[in-house]
């Protein structure tokens, strides 16, 4: 595969910020498309539904050290960024992750991007396991031509039922509806349409179809900046779906959820097969070598050899004996993860910041950490800029940096921000202003 590579490239575009346009090219890094950052160059690997085998999960941890910080960066979508890269390293790095089996298409490793109920078919919520639909749909993804013309954006959703990942907002999202059914959404749209479960996958790639047909005209690389969003993609969706011999019908009305806080860090029980999972969170998002091998040592030798990605920036281990599991969650608390729901850091994030963007007007890591005591109900993200790379959806504390030396808290309700109050930097106050704003709105 490696002879058939492009050459990697590293690119000093914007991965972020205003809805893209064709005309500007879609900048959103990969694997083998290196983005230019103040800390070096920035790979993102895919990693569809976040599965990852503890061999991979190896390779990845191996790539970090010898290539970059030495650290795994979780993303919103559950899958890895590698920072601090060698801006000359780029061919080393696709040799590293083509040999773990991470590449299995050059054409659609950006397009790869596909959520999934982390914890389908391990606590016996859901309808129905959505690993099967995972793996149909990238096998389709990666054979389908047209599917590369997809932007590193464009998002699927794999939902079991429990409205997890539903929330998240995908541009193509299937729902379990029962054992025969499933509910296929573009975009966010209320109106749905009913397909059979067993078809699924491929109702999804024809409706990403649809959008591509539609996209040159309009100029955008998400549904949810098509004129009229998905609801006009609804009706020529159904007709091609007909066309091609799926039992296609009306699925009524069922509103986008407004947010999910994902698997509680613990023990996961109600598996069929009797065995335990362990949900862990990573600080901030980002995990040490040394936490990162106790993930993998912990999945290889408690669990059944699997991690799954979180896009809560955390980690499920699958398959963990109940007698073992107690031990094997201290283990990963010594390590420094999230185990417990009332950890102080349980629902604190952030971007980046400084030094690692030039865009960042604060360090805001550091002061989230400095400020990780301010517990409450609400979730706080903390960005370095108004771009707010990385946010949560449905309700959270916003805290952004703002030039002056000055931060702006405020409360973001399913969309909505709240006046922003702005406040004076020094640790003290500031997590004093995000302490009462996750109490007051919780």
């Amino acid at each position: 595969m490696l002879a058939a590579m492009p050459p990697p490239a590293v690119s000093s575009a914007d991965p972020s910020g205003a809805p893209p346009s064709r005309g500007r090219g879609d900048a959103c890094p990969g694997a083998l498309r290196l983005h230019r950052a103040d800390d070096g160059a920035l790979a993102r690997v895919r990693v569809p539904g976040g599965l990852l085998t503890a061999d991979r999960a190896d390779a990845l941890g191996a790539a970090a050290q010898a290539l970059g910080d030495g650290e795994v960066h979780l993303t919103s979508r559950g899958n890895i960024q590698l920072r601090g890269l060698r801006p000359d390293c780029g061919g080393e790095l696709a040799g590293r992750l083509d040999a773990a089996g991470l590449l299995p298409s050059v054409r659609h490793e950006r397009v790869r991007n596909v959520v999934a109920s982390p914890l389908s078919g391990l606590d016996g919520r859901g309808v129905r396991d959505v690993g099967p639909w995972l793996r149909e749909l990238d096998a389709l993804l990666c054979a389908d031509e047209r599917a590369a013309g997809l932007s590193g954006r464009f998002l699927f959703v794999l939902d079991d039922g429990r409205g997890d990942v539903d929330a998240l907002g995908g541009d193509v999202s299937l729902l379990a509806l029962d054992g025969a059914s499933a509910l296929l959404r573009i975009g966010t749209a209320g109106s749905v349409l009913r397909v059979p479960a067993a078809q699924a996958p491929r109702a999804a790639l024809v409706a990403a179809g649809a959008f591509l047909e539609r996209a040159p005209d309009t100029g955008v690389w998400r549904v949810s900046d098509l004129p009229g969003g998905g609801d006009g993609l609804l009706g020529p969706v159904a007709e091609r779906l007909r066309e091609a011999g799926v039992d296609v019908g009306d699925g009524g009305h069922r509103e986008c959820p407004g947010g999910s806080d994902g698997p509680v860090p613990g023990i996961v029980t109600g598996a069929p097969s009797g065995t335990a999972a362990l949900s862990a969170g990573l600080p901030l998002g980002r995990a040490t070598a040394a936490q990162w091998r106790t993930l993998v040592g912990t999945a290889r030798h408690q669990g059944r050899g699997e991690l799954r990605l979180t896009p809560w920036r955390g980690v499920v281990v699958p398959g963990v004996e109940p007698r073992e599991a107690a031990g094997a969650l201290d283990a990963l608390a010594a390590a420094g993860l999230v185990v417990a729901p009332d950890s102080p850091w349980a629902g604190v994030g952030a971007c980046i910041g400084r030094p690692g963007c030039a865009r960042s007007l604060a360090d805001v890591r550091a002061e989230a950490a400095a400020s990780v005591r301010a517990v409450g109900p609400l979730p706080v993200y903390w960005s370095g800029c108004e771009r707010r790379c990385g946010h949560p959806r449905g309700t959270w504390v916003d805290v952004v940096a703002a030039p002056g030396g000055r931060h702006h808290v405020s409360v973001v309700r399913d969309g909505e921000r709240g006046t922003p109050v702005p406040v004076a930097d020094g640790s003290d106050g500031l997590a004093a202003a995000v302490a009462a704003a996750r109490r007051a709105h919780g």
